[in-house]
């Protein structure tokens, strides 16, 4: 899984960033995407390797800190990319004729800047939250990485109002997102069954789908992952949705909605093309 998420996301940049056909908003929000699944994956990976084949099993409280940064910028990062996303499938879809404005240039840095902000604010107030607690407990991290929830239960200090602040703002980070996807799809799904719904709308539809089997899997693992009562906190649960968080979205995202894509297949055949392997 781990190889398979370098090559494609690592092949869906290097397309988007050569091809002179692929320079739209919405392969801007690809190529964002798979920075972040490029970089989540080399986050937890290399070191869970080293970890196995080293039989040493060991990280400082620093590293450990530094890696739930990390993992918890690039994760609410991808959180709000997916949901600019649909928004830039609702205004392509919905609102064809005014997309050069509503989707300049300008606006999608402003929008992709404004991702990265969010998060990195939200993922810095975990890691100086943990970083200075008391670990009287067991040094003994049950599971394949670092986790802001793993490393509270090693603490002998009362976490109950930082929990509580926890769940409030993953709430807020997942309603804001979530409601702009739904508001996103409710209004595409109305354009298309309209009864003078273009053909073009029609093919859209199927990027869609597919962005939405993403956005579900997606989601689904991180409100498992971060919205669970630490007191209810389970090491397999955990591992289990962290893969599903971090591996399994990183290897399929570029197989499901961007190496599908016509131009994608089109400017991948221009490369092939290039070193005469186009049969």
């Amino acid at each position: 899984m781990f190889f398979l998420a370098l090559l494609g996301n690592s092949l869906l940049l290097l397309l988007i960033k050569n091809d002179s056909g692929l320079q739209t908003p919405m392969y801007f929000f690809l190529s964002q995407l798979a920075f972040m699944d490029l970089c989540q994956v080399l986050s937890v990976v290399p070191q869970m390797t080293v970890d196995f084949v080293t039989q040493k099993y060991t990280i400082s409280l620093y590293g450990c800190v530094i890696q739930i940064f990390v993992t918890l910028v690039l994760g609410g990062a991808e959180c709000f990319t997916l949901a600019t996303m649909s928004y830039d499938r609702y205004v392509a879809i919905c609102r064809p004729l005014l997309y050069p404005v509503l989707m300049r240039r300008k606006i999608c840095y402003t929008l992709s800047v404004g991702v990265w902000l969010w998060s990195s604010v939200q993922a810095l107030c975990c890691s100086i939250y943990v970083l200075p607690l008391p670990y009287c407990k067991s040094n003994v991290i049950n599971h394949i990485a670092c986790e802001y929830t793993a490393l509270m239960q090693l603490s002998c200090s009362d976490t109950s109002a930082f929990e509580k602040a926890t769940y409030l703002g993953d709430f807020l980070a997942f309603l804001l997102p979530i409601s702009v996807i739904l508001a996103s799809y409710v209004a595409i799904l109305l354009q298309v069954l309209r009864p003078r719904s273009s053909e073009r709308s029609y093919k859209a539809l199927g990027t869609c789908l597919s962005h939405l089997c993403v956005v579900g899997l997606f989601y689904g693992a991180s409100m498992l992952t971060y919205m669970t009562p630490v007191s209810s906190y389970s090491a397999q649960r955990a591992m289990i949705n962290s893969v599903f968080t971090t591996l399994f979205p990183a290897m399929m995202n570029p197989f499901i909605y961007s190496l599908r894509n016509r131009d994608v297949l089109a400017a991948l055949r221009k490369r092939f093309a290039k070193y005469g392997l186009q049969k």
